[in-house]
C-alpha cells in the first residue's frame, strides 16, 4: 500500500496506537487526519470543559509530531465528505481508524466503512479504546453481562500484549494538503472561564505520561484506603486523558503490574486489583452503552420508563451554582466548575441530593457533568447517574439514598475537602462542618457563620425529602 489515511478521534497519542501502528506498517506514506465534526455526535455534542481539553489535546499532539517529523491535517465538517476529499488528494488505498462505541460514533463508522469499501479502498479498525471490545466479553448463554461483579471476573487474571512503541519517524504524505489552525475551530470560549482548568490539568500525551508514572506500587499500596478521601490525592486523574485516547487503557492496565492479583473467583483487596476495577468498571459502561444505546437518554430499567420525576429549577440552580447548603455537595460542585473535575465518591452524593432527595430528573445532571467535566464520557457518564438513580445496570437499590452530612462526617472527618473549596466555613469546627444549620448559637458565634446570611440555608430538608424519595421509589417497587 502507498499511501493510507489514520483517521484520529479521541485517540489522540503517538505510543500504543494500534491503527497508527498498523498504517505505518503497511503504507509507505500515511495521512495523519483529524475531522472537526461535533454535529454528528448529536444529542450528545462535546460541552464546554470538554472543548478546552480537546483545544489543548491537539495543540499537544502537533508539538508530538513534530518530533516525528511529521504534522496533523486538521479539517472540520461531514467526515464522509471530508474523508472523501483526502482520499482522492492522495490516492489513498486504506483507512485505518481505533474503533468508537457510543451511538452517534457507532452509526458513523459503520457508514463510513460502507462508503469508503464501495470506493474500493481497505478499511481496518482497532481497538484502540476498552480492554475488551463489547462483544468479546458475554454471559455463557452469549447475552451481555447486566451486573458488574460477574463482569469483572472475566478480567482477573487478563494478559494483554506489550504496549506499541510511539513512533521515531513518521513516513507523512500530507504536504499537499490544506491544515485548519486549531484555534480556527473555536473550541475555547469568548468568556476565560477555564484558568481553573489550566491550573490543574495538562491535556496531551506527555501529561498523561506524567500521570501514568504516579503510578508506583507506593501509589498502588494506598489507594484502596485513599480512594474515598477527596481530601487526599488518592486518584490517579487520569480519566480525561483515558477519555481522548491520550493514555491506552492496556497501557493503564500494565503500568499496575506490580502486585499479584487475586486468583479467579477469590474475593480481595489487593491494591493492583483495587485499582485495575476501576478500569473494568469503565469497560462495563461500555459494553452497557454498546448493547443499550437508549441508555444514554433513557433508564437502563424500562420500570423507570414512567417514574414521576419532579422538575425544581431553583433547586438544580442552587446545585449548579455549589450553593445548596450542603456542604460536602457545595464542595463537589464548586470544585467541578473550577477544576472541571469531581472526586468520584463527591459525585454519588452529589447526585443522589438532586435525583433522590431533590426527584430531580437524572437526566438534568447528567447534562450538567456532561458540560462541565473534563472527562466528561457518555457511558461513564450515563451508567453513573443512571446507578445513583437506581435505574441503571447494576444499579443502587432503591432504598440506598446517601445522607450527606453521613458521608461528609465519614469520607471528610476533619472537613479539608469542603474548607478549601466552601471557604465561608473555615472558621466552623469539624463538628458541625458538614451541618452548619445545626450549630448552637454559640458556635455559630464563634465562627462568624449565621446560616441563611453567612451560608445558604439547605435548599432541602433532608431528612424529609429523604422519606420522600424512599416511598416514592417503594411504589415503584411494589
Amino acid at each position: 500500500m502507498k499511501t493510507a489515511v489514520v483517521w484520529f478521534r479521541r485517540d489522540l497519542r503517538l505510543a500504543d496506537n494500534p491503527a497508527l501502528d498498523s498504517a505505518l506498517s503497511c503504507a509507505e506514506k500515511v495521512v495523519l487526519l483529524y475531522i472537526h465534526a461535533p454535529h454528528e455526535e448529536h444529542p450528545w455534542c462535546p460541552g464546554a470543559a470538554s472543548n478546552w481539553w480537546l483545544h489543548h489535546s491537539l495543540q499537544a499532539m502537533r508539538r508530538e509530531l513534530k518530533q516525528c517529523n511529521a504534522d496533523l491535517v486538521i479539517r472540520r465538517g461531514d467526515s464522509l465528505t471530508v474523508l472523501d476529499e483526502i482520499r482522492r488528494k492522495v490516492g489513498a488505498e486504506g483507512v485505518f481508524w481505533n474503533t468508537l462505541y457510543e451511538p452517534a460514533m457507532k452509526r458513523r463508522d459503520q457508514q463510513a466503512r460502507h462508503a469508503l469499501r464501495t470506493h474500493g479502498l481497505q478499511v481496518r479498525c482497532f481497538n484502540g479504546t476498552l480492554l475488551r471490545e463489547p462483544g468479546d466479553v458475554l454471559k455463557k448463554d452469549g447475552t451481555p453481562y447486566r451486573v458488574f461483579t460477574p463482569f469483572s471476573k472475566c478480567y482477573q487474571g487478563l494478559e494483554l500484549p506489550a504496549p506499541l512503541p510511539a513512533p521515531a519517524r513518521i513516513r507523512s504524505a500530507h504536504g499537499r494538503l490544506d491544515s485548519l489552525d486549531v484555534s480556527a475551530l473555536g473550541l475555547l470560549p469568548a468568556l476565560r472561564w477555564y484558568d481553573g482548568l489550566q491550573e490543574t490539568w495538562q491535556p496531551g500525551e506527555e501529561g498523561a505520561r506524567i500521570r501514568l508514572n504516579v503510578l508506583s506500587g507506593a501509589f498502588l499500596d494506598t489507594y484502596p484506603a485513599e480512594r474515598d478521601i477527596p481530601a487526599l490525592e488518592g486518584s490517579s486523574m487520569l480519566s480525561p486523558h483515558l477519555h481522548f485516547g491520550e493514555v491506552s487503557p492496556s497501557r493503564v492496565w500494565q503500568a499496575t503490574d506490580v502486585r499479584p492479583e487475586p486468583a479467579p473467583g477469590v474475593v480481595g483487596n489487593m491494591p493492583a486489583w483495587s485499582f485495575r476495577r476501576q478500569l473494568v468498571w469503565r469497560d462495563f459502561a461500555h459494553h452497557v452503552l454498546w448493547n443499550n444505546p437508549h441508555t444514554s437518554d433513557r433508564p437502563f430499567n424500562r420500570k423507570f420508563e414512567g417514574f414521576n420525576w419532579e422538575s425544581d429549577p431553583a433547586l438544580l440552580e442552587r446545585w449548579k451554582r455549589g450553593e445548596t447548603g450542603i456542604p460536602i455537595v457545595d464542595a463537589g460542585m464548586r470544585q467541578l466548575w473550577h477544576t472541571g473535575w469531581m472526586h468520584n465518591r463527591v459525585r454519588m452524593i452529589a447526585a443522589s441530593v438532586l435525583c433522590k432527595n431533590g426527584l430531580v430528573p437524572w437526566q438534568e445532571g447528567a447534562r450538567w457533568f456532561w458540560d462541565t467535566l473534563v472527562d466528561a464520557d457518555l457511558a461513564n457518564n450515563s451508567m453513573g447517574w443512571q446507578w445513583v438513580a437506581g435505574c441503571g445496570a447494576d444499579a443502587a437499590p432503591y432504598f440506598r439514598i446517601f445522607s450527606p452530612v453521613r458521608q461528609g462526617r465519614r469520607f471528610d472527618p476533619q472537613g479539608r475537602y469542603v474548607k478549601r473549596w466552601v471557604p465561608e466555613l473555615e472558621m466552623v469546627p469539624k463538628s458541625h462542618v458538614h451541618d452548619p444549620w445545626n450549630m448552637p448559637a454559640t458556635i455559630s458565634g464563634a465562627s462568624g457563620i449565621l446560616t441563611g446570611k453567612d451560608y445558604p440555608a439547605p435548599a432541602l430538608d433532608l431528612s424529609g425529602s429523604r422519606h420522600r424519595a424512599f416511598e416514592r421509589f417503594k411504589l415503584l417497587r411494589e
